[in-house]
């Protein structure tokens, strides 16, 4: 079953459950990857979705800052169950410590030597990594690998 296919029984399931706020999210999800597929006259695969809900978390964070700055405290907790719901789909987060193996394998496997190279190590870690560890963090451990 694809992932999309999953994401719209769930959406059924919800549907019959009555579950109003998982409801609301998974719709939103689903809305969001059919304006990708319009827009860019595709269908999305498996790894386009899993981008397309990273986005939509990062979209969330982004929300809830601005909320808790705001004293929003209702808003926090609409976009945190968002978020929830959204994180579910994602693949198993990787560890710290297999996130740096793996930096530091595509480090050597690129010949990086220094800062300059970061786009090809980041280029060489994207695919692999891409839905099991946050890529901002990544990025902090690719320059702080090439930095030595």
């Amino acid at each position: 079953m694809s992932m999309k296919d999953q994401i719209t029984e769930d959406m059924k399931n919800a549907m019959r459950a009555k579950e109003t706020a998982r409801l609301g999210a998974i719709r939103l999800l689903l809305a969001a990857i059919k304006q990708r597929e319009v827009d860019d006259r595709i269908v999305l695969d498996d790894a386009a979705i899993i981008s397309t809900i990273e986005k939509m978390i990062k979209q969330r964070k982004d929300s809830i800052s601005q909320f808790e700055k705001a004293g929003r405290d209702d808003l926090v907790a609409v976009e945190s169950a968002e978020m929830v719901i959204l994180q579910a789909y994602l693949p198993a987060q990787m560890s710290d410590a297999e996130v740096e193996a793996a930096v530091a394998a595509a480090v050597t496997s690129t010949g990086a030597t220094g800062p300059q190279d970061m786009g090809k190590v980041i280029g060489v870690l994207k695919g692999q990594l891409a839905g099991k560890a946050d890529m901002g963090k990544v990025s902090g451990l690719v320059k702080a690998a090439l930095a030595k």
